[in-house]
């Protein structure tokens, strides 16, 4: 175990599993109804990813993320990440407000309230969306 692969492999299985449980906490207490949907944000290393969920019917009715048809132009090329987190997180937002939802209730999905998540989340709340 003190081969540098086999550490970085545990280590980033520790982080998953983490993440993994601060995310079944969050969802016990946050569900997406058709008033309030649930924003769910996930990030890749590449990519960011957002929709709105209505839980009780089990439907995605907003999405947006960096490879959108019509997200994918606008962010290519941008740096850093925040950048296109922000793009992302506007649009959904007038996408959301297009269909007339206003408010949401906000899953950051276990990651911490920091950096892409924060910058998406943000962007959503000045284009118009409510949490």
């Amino acid at each position: 175990m003190h081969n540098g692969v086999m550490d970085i492999r545990h280590t980033q299985k520790l982080k998953e599993r983490r993440r993994f449980r601060r995310k079944l906490r969050i969802r016990k207490k946050i569900t997406g109804t058709a008033e309030r949907p649930r924003l769910s944000v996930y990030r890749s290393l590449k990519h960011i990813y957002a929709q709105l969920i209505d839980d009780e019917r089990g439907h995605t009715l907003v999405s947006a993320s960096t490879l959108d048809g019509q997200i994918r132009p606008l962010v290519a090329g941008v740096r850093p990440k925040k950048a296109q987190a922000e793009i992302v997180g506007r649009i959904l937002a007038e996408r959301a407000l297009a269909i007339g939802i206003r408010k949401v209730a906000f899953d950051r999905n276990g990651y911490k309230y920091h950096g892409r998540v924060k910058a998406l989340a943000e962007a959503a709340r000045q284009a118009g969306l409510e949490f």
